[in-house]
């Protein structure tokens, strides 16, 4: 009985139109009944779980102490010299015309008009140069009815003063205004990623299409990766569409632009590793099929082992607590399944269809074939070589220098790991705004011109029948508060709650940290009090509370997942190659590549553009990335060792082989992938800036230094101990065939 061959199926005469065919339909058919993936974004701003402390407290708040005025939108205003007289009057002429032409959405206006113009100066800053005043929305109005209400505010304002307050700059003379608070907050961000979404995309394909042309110069071959990427993106955009509108996952903008930029760059790398194979194929093989065959035979393994680990590497992010790592985890996973099955179905049918034209001017073709070419133009043509001079010389390195190479490369990497517990984190959204967007700006003024905790108070709940329990004294007594409200009690009476004014930046990593002071010194009081288990009695809300909610609960992500990524992986390694000590140093050599990165990462960041602090989701971001993708080279560069030393190939001669014959590809797909991340470099918003700079760089240092170098050279050091206790462990050189 003939054996079923898989590379046969996709890649025949025939079944290459079946196979295209078939793809078409499915499209079709799911583009149609199934919405797409940008239509079904969440508005949900929530990122940290409903049972964080800050969470609880925010909706005690809200039901013990409800506020019908609704969301605040904050009006900053600002001159330099100071307010005059007349700004005053005209604002006041503003908070006029917006309560008797409501805007969209609007819910309340204070009343400023109906007070002398003297009163509404006192609650400008000490120095007169900046004023708050707010206008309030309804709570569950939409992002874009939001938008609508400010435009609205914006063309009242343009009305009362003139678009000048709004768009100079804040070192020109004059009045300024700067719409900010949390509906400024909200309608920035999105706006942030929807002005950006298209330009991220064509920004990405004219990389991805850019660095083929010039690394393979050959226009067809340039297309064709880009040409399947979007076949599978058709197919990925609607199930993960049907998936978001029935509940079973949540999106957000972030989550679909870097989704983008996984998927062109993981997808053309897994297009290019069997492009390669497919053209080195054609050079000794005169049928096209019989090569696209032979070339799935020898890549169709290893871009699957390649697939499955970045797919269970990105699923471990659902383990996560905080929404902006769980909205990650199946959109991702299903990007790249879909991604490695189209490499493997999709790609042999166009290439097959194509032929050796695909690769026009550089054709590819068998000995045999040239001659009968030199014999009919009369004239002695170019052999195309199968490995780089370079890749040679690489691998004779390696192998007659190993421990030159391992001492370098450890020296280099901890050089740069070095930096490592230098680093400086921050969780605030703000932070990943550009500095001149108009709510940072007007967040800014606000520091600068007020008592620095009046930006952001912190609330502080407690709930306790004991009637005479007051905590004011015990909080004002702390250095770092500046004040503490009177106690409120809320609807229901054993409810107080207190409003505290921190002494310095409420957002600041010190203020951060003060929060389980708080939490510390009222549980002591309220226990001094005869209160059992104060914990369950206090809630301690506001932004400052919220950040510190954001980095306890990162933490613990990050601390869970690591672990089960490693394990994952390990595991997958262990069963592909059947080695212990392998699966060991590979997952080695990508833990100090990453941790390099983020070292390097914050040398560019920091160092070179004056970050002050980078986003504190950067670390797990990157390493759920830099390790599933990093492992995808080694897998490839390794699984040709193994399967040369299978031949009984002597193991220096598969190793200078093994870095010979994928260096070339390797090379090419890691510059690809890390474009495309460096892409992110150019979006507005920081947290991408800081995890594209810092996932290209580790993609870099997997590309031309662990992968070329380190792991090479830790095999041949090893010998066929590398193979341990596999089978080919037992495999001994013969000393005479042992190339030097």
């Amino acid at each position: 009985m003939k054996k079923w061959n898989w590379g046969s199926f996709v890649s025949g005469m025939k079944s290459r139109w079946v196979t295209t065919v078939i793809w078409v339909i499915i499209l079709g058919v799911l583009s149609v009944t199934w919405p797409q993936i940008n239509s079904q974004k969440t508005n949900s701003n929530q990122l940290l779980p409903d049972d964080a402390s800050s969470i609880r407290a925010s909706k005690l708040v809200n039901e013990q102490f409800p506020n019908d005025t609704g969301t605040p939108l904050l009006l900053v205003w600002y001159q330099e010299a100071g307010l005059t007289d007349t700004d005053f009057e005209n604002i006041q002429k503003l908070f006029k015309s917006l309560e008797e032409n409501p805007v969209n959405k609007q819910t309340f206006v204070p009343p400023l008009y109906k007070a002398p113009a003297q009163a509404l100066a006192q609650a400008a800053s000490e120095d007169q140069a900046a004023l708050t005043t707010p206008v309030f929305f309804d709570s569950a109005a939409s992002t874009k009815e939001l938008q609508k209400g400010i435009e609205e505010v914006k063309e009242q304002i343009n009305k009362a003063f003139n678009h000048a307050v709004l768009d100079d700059h804040l070192d020109k003379e004059g009045l300024h205004v700067r719409i900010s608070g949390p509906v400024g907050i909200q309608t920035d961000a999105v706006s942030l990623f929807s002005n950006a979404d298209f330009t991220l995309l064509m920004a990405t394909v004219a990389i991805v299409l850019l660095l083929l042309i010039v690394l393979y110069r050959s226009p067809l071959l340039a297309i064709i990766p880009l040409i399947t990427v979007g076949f599978a993106y058709g197919l990925i955009s609607p199930i993960l569409g049907f998936l978001a509108k029935n509940g079973w996952i949540e999106v957000d903008q972030q989550t679909i632009s870097i989704m983008t930029v996984l998927l062109f760059g993981a997808g053309t790398d897994y297009c290019l590793f069997l492009i390669s194979r497919y053209r080195d194929e054609l050079r000794h093989e005169p049928d096209r099929y019989k090569a696209m065959q032979k070339a799935i035979e020898n890549t169709g393994s290893a871009i699957l082992m390649s697939a499955i680990t970045t797919v269970l590497g990105l699923l471990t992010l659902s383990l996560a607590y905080y929404a902006s790592y769980d909205r990650f985890a199946i959109p991702f996973s299903v990007s790249i399944l879909i991604m490695g099955v189209t490499a493997l179905t999709l790609l042999p049918a166009f290439l097959t269809l194509l032929g050796r034209v695909a690769f026009f001017p550089f054709i590819p073709r068998t000995e045999e074939m040239i001659q009968k070419l030199e014999a009919k133009k009369g004239k002695k043509l170019r052999r195309q070589r199968d490995k780089s001079v370079f890749g040679i010389a690489l691998g004779k390195i390696v192998t007659t220098k190993p421990w030159t190479i391992i001492i370098s490369c450890f020296v280099l990497l901890g050089i740069f790991i070095s930096f490592v517990p230098k680093i400086q984190f921050t969780y605030g959204l703000l932070d990943s705004f550009p500095a001149d967007m108009p709510s940072r700006e007007g967040f800014s003024i606000i520091s600068d011109h007020y008592p620095p905790g009046e930006v952001a108070p912190t609330q502080v709940m407690i709930q306790t029948t004991q009637k005479d329990i007051s905590l004011q004294q015990d909080l004002q007594n702390l250095t770092y508060i500046d004040n503490v409200s009177e106690p409120e009690h809320g609807k229901d009476e054993d409810y107080q709650l207190y409003e505290i004014t921190f002494a310095m930046d409420p957002y600041s990593p010190e203020a951060v940290e003060k929060i389980e002071d708080i939490r510390s010194v009222i549980s002591s009081s309220l226990k001094e009090a005869g209160i059992n288990n104060p914990q369950d009695n206090l809630w301690i809300g506001g932004e400052t509370a919220t950040l510190y909610d954001t980095k306890q609960i990162t933490n613990r992500d990050q601390s869970i997942i690591i672990p089960v990524v490693l394990l994952i992986i390990g595991i997958l390694l262990l069963v592909y190659f059947r080695s212990i000590i392998a699966t060991i140093y590979l997952l080695l050599t990508v833990g100090l590549s990453y941790l390099a990165a983020l070292g390097i990462g914050w040398i560019v960041l920091h160092y070179g553009f004056n970050v002050p602090a980078i986003q504190g989701l950067i670390p797990l971001y990157s390493f759920v990335f830099l390790v599933a993708l990093g492992e995808d080279y080694n897998i490839f560069l390794v699984a040709n060792i193994w399967n040369k030393r299978k031949k009984r190939i002597p193991l220096k001669q598969a190793i200078a082989e093994g870095v010979s014959e994928t260096g070339s590809v390797i090379s090419s797909a890691g510059i690809i992938l890390a474009g495309t991340f460096a892409v992110l470099a150019v979006m507005p918003m920081q947290v991408l800036v800081h995890f594209g700079t810092v996932t290209a760089i580790g993609i870099l240092m997997d590309t031309f230094i662990v992968r070329p170098l380190f792991v090479p050279a830790i095999t041949t050091v090893l010998e066929r101990y590398a193979f341990w206790p596999g089978k080919l462990w037992k495999v001994k050189d013969e000393e005479k065939k042992e190339t030097n």
